[in-house]
């Protein structure tokens, strides 16, 4: 991959479906304290990424996390994260193939939902498939046209609020009060519901491996995600809960930027967003398939999986992506099949994945860090900010967060399932290990 399809992809990779309709959920619960919200998470964010690039410029490997805490804790914590994460990723292509199918069909009624989710694996599927410049440059325009959707809605909110957009009045800070409308308790839904938008924004360092400069696309995406937080979802969530009522019906009904433009009379606004939020979609599908592929490959390569995935043509490791589509596809089948369930299972599952996967991007740093000082220091081309101060820090706020879900009634399943999967998957990583330890001390 060149470095322009790097750097639209760090740019493009923190806008995703979850910010343009995901939001609306947590406007209501926590009315204009949302921004307090993102800002939170979006700080705790700022500070995986943070680590995760200082491992990643030091070590550029597809395998990213994964591999960072198999060399830092163990091959069980490389296997345990890896395979949780790969699991959340081919589920989410399913869910983003699903939600891309019913904006279509929308357009088109009459048109069955499977058909479109068939058209969308198969085409994904096959850019994958390709060289990965490909991928790259699909991911390019996907990610051109999301931020300059964004863009363009940030400056329009702007105008409004300032007063001088035609046609519009500014509401002033009136939409602004009160902060906390639902108290505390709003506030920590509008929390959780920021936390797993962000979900994704890894993806940068496992396509950085496959990048003309490695160490430098890692080092440039990582410095510039402090401005990209803050601008798209920081500001965007800023501009709406100013534009629009936070207790509008519209904010939920029809999607918190939809409502936005309505506000300022853009004509056609849910259309228009609609045509984004399928962007965004399709974009998160090609992601997700490309980082699944490459996590598994990695994992094989580590001597953490079944071999047949490690099977690499013209530098493509083709059986993988494969693989991770048709699981993807499967979990498609599953919501139609037995969506009350085994869908509903598998949501429960990966639910709090993206958590689990922090805590061990922080922990390696933690381990990692000292063993590059003392060995190599001239590979620490990104430092996390105030080590080892920031990472205790991130530490608590994620533990924190697991004290928040396991407080709400509506993410304590997933807090519990997804604990369940990830110490099954450390008990499987722990026994792959110890039967390859005998085998080589047999051998």
């Amino acid at each position: 991959m060149k470095q322009r399809h790097l750097s639209m992809i760090a740019l493009g990779g923190v806008i995703g479906a979850g910010l343009f309709v995901g939001s609306g959920a947590g406007i209501a619960a926590a009315g204009p304290s949302i921004v307090i919200a993102y800002a939170l998470s979006g700080l705790l964010v700022m500070l995986v990424m943070r680590m995760l690039g200082e491992m990643s410029a030091a070590y550029p490997s597809s395998g990213s996390f994964s591999a960072h805490a198999e060399r830092a804790i163990g091959p069980w914590a490389g296997f345990a994260s890896g395979w949780a994460f790969w699991v959340l990723l081919c589920t989410a292509v399913g869910l983003e193939g699903i939600g891309a199918a019913k904006i279509v069909t929308g357009w088109l009624p009459g048109t069955p939902e499977w058909a479109w989710v068939a058209l969308f694996m198969v085409m994904f599927c096959a850019t994958n498939l390709a060289a990965v410049k490909k991928f790259g440059e699909f991911e390019f325009w996907f990610a051109a046209l999301k931020v300059g959707a964004i863009s363009l809605f940030l400056v329009l909110g702007v105008l409004a609020l300032a007063g001088v957009l035609p046609g519009t009045d500014s509401p002033g800070a009136s939409n602004l009060t009160p902060l906390l409308p639902n108290g505390g308790e709003g506030l920590v839904i509008g929390l959780l519901a920021s936390v797993f938008a962000y979900g994704g924004l890894e993806t940068v360092t496992i396509a950085a491996a496959e990048s003309e400069n490695p160490v430098k696309g890692v080092a440039s995406a990582v410095r510039t995600a402090m401005w990209r937080i803050a601008l798209f979802y920081v500001g965007s969530m800023a501009v709406i809960v100013a534009l629009v009522p936070w207790d509008s019906p519209a904010v939920v009904e029809q999607g918190p930027y939809v409502a936005a433009l309505e506000r300022l009379g853009i004509p056609g606004a849910g259309q228009l967003m609609n045509v984004v939020v399928l962007v965004a979609l399709l974009s998160a599908m090609n992601a997700n398939i490309y980082g699944a592929s490459r996590i598994g490959y990695s994992l094989v390569q580590r001597g953490q999986g079944p071999k047949v995935l490690g099977r690499v043509s013209a530098g493509v490791p083709r059986i993988a992506v494969l693989a991770s589509s048709v699981f993807g596809f499967l979990c498609v089948l599953l919501s139609y099949w037995r969506p009350d369930d085994i869908f509903s299972w598998l949501l429960n599952m990966i639910g709090a994945v993206i958590l689990v996967v922090w805590i061990f991007i922080a922990v390696s740093q933690l381990r990692l860090r000292r063993i590059l000082e003392r060995e190599a220091p001239e590979k620490l081309v990104v430092r996390m900010w105030a080590f080892p101060v920031l990472t205790w820090v991130a530490l608590a706020g994620m533990a924190a967060i697991f004290v928040l879900m396991a407080r709400e009634p509506d993410t304590r399943v997933q807090l519990y399932s997804t604990g369940g999967m990830t110490v099954a998957l450390g008990v499987a990583g722990y026994a792959w290990q110890r039967s390859r330890a005998r085998t080589r001390t047999d051998n």
